[in-house]
């Protein structure tokens, strides 16, 4: 892809679906200032299920997709791409197609601060099957806190009760209790539980009312955000470009009338969505 040359560009977030909208809110929280551009492959999602080479090829085409309408910088706010694609594409394609642009994950970012948290060094976190099978947590702890134990714990059902408007309604409680359950199994020493989809913000409430007393729930949207707000700060030759005009456009390969209805439950405003194909 050539090189654009234009000074002044929104910041790209991408999810597969709508969960990378709670990542998008806090960041728009924390740095109202700048243009944002969202876009959700929500024809294709859930990503959670799909093979390592999928979730690459769909990340790297949306990713290309952003870089088209201008971004110089791309937040995937997406675990399971971070999971499976971030690394490829960062080392791979980065500098073929675009060495001056920059994709980053929300992996790295949650990892380097959430050892912290935790005073018994046991960690549980809660994510879809891919990003729990790519193991992506406990190798980058294992570089960051080598001290600290994770105990993973997939949760599939959690994201189609979000998608489907069920998870404030009381036929959730059961996949709920169900995996807090099997995760506090693994260890009754847990201390903190990272949400580890950006999805399950949403369900922090019932979670929290099936977790042990003094157990601490982690979202991952006010960690990503300023560890962005930290980034620019050290890259300046990243944050001068891009543009500052408050805005925040919505794209989605779905139709954009279903998109902005379920996004408004993530965002807690109404929205209207541009429809893209990739």
């Amino acid at each position: 892809m050539a090189e654009n040359k234009e000074i002044g560009a929104p910041i790209g977030v991408f999810d597969s679906g709508y969960g990378g909208l709670t990542i998008l809110r806090d960041i728009k929280q924390r740095l109202p200032q700048y243009d944002y551009l969202y876009l959700g492959d929500n024809a294709r999602a859930p990503y959670g299920n799909r093979s390592f080479d999928v979730v690459y090829e769909f990340t790297l085409q949306a990713v290309e997709y952003l870089f088209s309408r201008g971004c110089r910088l791309v937040i995937l706010g997406c675990n399971t791409a971070s999971a499976k694609a971030l690394r490829s594409i960062q080392q791979r394609d980065l500098p073929r197609i675009a060495p001056s642009r920059r994709v980053l994950g929300v992996i790295r970012p949650t990892v380097e601060v959430l050892g912290s948290m935790s005073k018994s060094g046991k960690i549980g976190v809660m994510g879809t099957r891919g990003t729990i099978q790519s193991h992506s947590y406990d190798m980058e702890m294992a570089k960051i806190a080598p001290g600290i134990e994770l105990f993973s714990q997939a949760c599939p059902m959690w994201v189609p009760l979000i998608e489907n408007k069920e998870y404030d309604q009381p036929g959730a409680d059961y996949f709920v209790k169900k995996y807090v359950d099997m995760l506090m199994a693994q260890c009754p020493d847990i201390d903190t539980i990272l949400l580890a989809c950006t999805h399950y913000p949403l369900l922090a409430d019932k979670i929290a009312q099936y977790l042990p007393s003094g157990v601490k729930l982690v979202s991952q949207g006010p960690i990503v955000s300023e560890s962005l707000a930290d980034y620019l700060l050290r890259h300046p030759e990243i944050e001068s470009l891009c543009s500052r005009g408050g805005t925040v456009e919505y794209l989605t390969t779905e139709c954009g009338g279903n998109f902005g209805e379920l996004a408004s439950v993530f965002l807690g405003e109404q929205v209207e969505a541009q429809h893209i194909t990739l």
